[in-house]
């Protein structure tokens, strides 16, 4: 898959963009192992992002909420229930935490997840909710909420 490396101020505009759903489809939410990919778009329809849904295999409280841009550019997710990531300058961020697009970097740098941002750490759902608001989809996608989410 090719990289696509951006500045800075358009990895901050893509993601301070407000995004749309592309239509009024129902989604289930991705229970144990699953794994979902929306297609969302920019007001103006100029841009398109992706927004992934994954939870763990084994372990329900496991998974990753992402936004990118331009089919590979992860302009941020949550990792929740894992195992905690280790930073290019060698700190170590526990889970849950968040990945925002640095340049040069991508997403390898991690920080712990903003409280003024997230206030469901805990709750799945809740904290797909404000990732949602987080990365600005102000149309979300209509999806499901299942049984073990």
């Amino acid at each position: 898959m090719a990289e696509i490396n951006l500045t800075q101020p358009e990895a901050d505009a893509l993601l301070a963009m407000e995004k749309h759903r592309l239509d009024d489809a129902v989604h289930d939410f991705p229970s144990l192992g699953g794994a979902l990919t929306i297609s969302l778009q920019s007001q103006d329809r100029r841009e398109l992002f992706l927004l992934d849904i994954r939870q763990g295999r084994v372990d329900l409280l496991k998974g990753t909420y992402q936004n990118r841009a331009r089919g590979v550019v992860v302009l941020a997710r949550i990792d929740f229930g894992g195992a905690a990531h280790r930073n290019p300058d060698d700190t170590e961020i526990s889970c849950p935490h968040l990945h925002v697009y640095r340049e040069g970097f991508g997403d390898k740098w991690a920080v712990p997840l903003p409280a003024n941002r997230f206030n469901h750490p805990g709750d799945h759902w809740n904290l797909f909710q404000d990732f949602m608001v987080y990365c600005n989809i102000t149309q979300p996608p209509i999806i499901q909420r299942g049984l073990f989410t």
